[in-house]
């Protein structure tokens, strides 16, 4: 069962992904060398609770903390602590949550500490304009692994255009939003297309590919939410919130600005 939600509802899931987006602006201006990820956790929490929304992480299957800070080789879900400083050249994913009136927003970043090196910075595009590539197929009428597809197509893309193999990320993908934070369909970020659920106007989906400089392969660690590349390479993740439309895709957790 997909939840179908009216245009109204639709508003309200925009008014939660515009908490998070502000949340994601505020910790992003925060790093720099120096600054821990606790330190950033703080920052997206008092943002999301000056908003009078909740921290949709905080406490999911007891998670501990308000954003996953995700360093270098850490792909997923990284719990932030004051013991992880960020130092130059560092790359760090940002994932964020909020719930408003009952309604969910989700939303991820990957960003440099500082200088970044070619392949990293490369990296992080890539993963940005598959996510990109998967929004635009997100459109009525459709299958949810057009969108699989048009990541996996646009990954392999720029892997050709700079000399990268990037590895996408096989065990975690993208899923419906809503009422709660993590619905049906799951979404895989590969895959053939014209498979899967019709897309249809009121659906909303959590778009977020993961793409590492090396392996698809990943370990989650013993603190049981980390989760890492398998060879050690870098990895990316972004993500957004978007529901479908007549008129196309809806970005939900898009910045006011944007």
């Amino acid at each position: 069962m997909i939840e179908i939600k009216t245009r109204g509802q639709l508003e309200a899931m925009r008014a939660s992904g515009l908490v998070v987006a502000r949340a994601l602006r505020n910790v992003v201006d925060a790093v720099k060398p120096g600054v821990s990820t606790w330190e950033l956790d703080e920052i997206a929490e008092q943002t999301i609770r000056d908003a009078g929304a909740i921290p949709s992480f905080k406490g999911y299957h007891g998670f501990p903390a308000s954003i996953c800070a995700s360093v270098n080789e850490q792909i997923v879900h990284g719990i932030p602590s004051k013991k992880q400083v960020l130092a130059e050249g560092d790359l760090i994913s940002i994932d964020c949550g909020a719930i408003l009136d009952g309604w969910h927003g989700d939303s991820a970043v990957t960003v440099g500490c500082g200088e970044l090196s070619p392949a990293d910075h490369k990296l992080s595009e890539a993963t940005r304009l598959s996510m990109l590539a998967g929004i635009e197929a997100a459109v009525p009428g459709g299958r949810l692994t057009d969108i699989s597809f048009a990541i996996e197509s646009s990954a392999i893309e720029s892997g050709e255009r700079d000399g990268i193999e990037y590895g996408i990320v096989a065990d975690y993908g993208g899923h419906g939003i809503g009422t709660k934070m993590h619905m049906d369909p799951f979404l895989p970020n590969f895959g053939k297309p014209g498979k899967g659920p019709k897309l249809k106007v009121g659906m909303a989906i959590a778009i977020e590919p993961m793409l590492t400089l090396g392996t698809d392969d990943s370990q989650e660690l013993e603190d049981g939410w980390t989760v890492i590349t398998l060879d050690g390479t870098r990895a990316a993740h972004w993500e957004h919130s978007v529901a479908i439309t007549e008129d196309g895709p809806w970005v939900l957790t898009a910045p006011e600005e944007d």
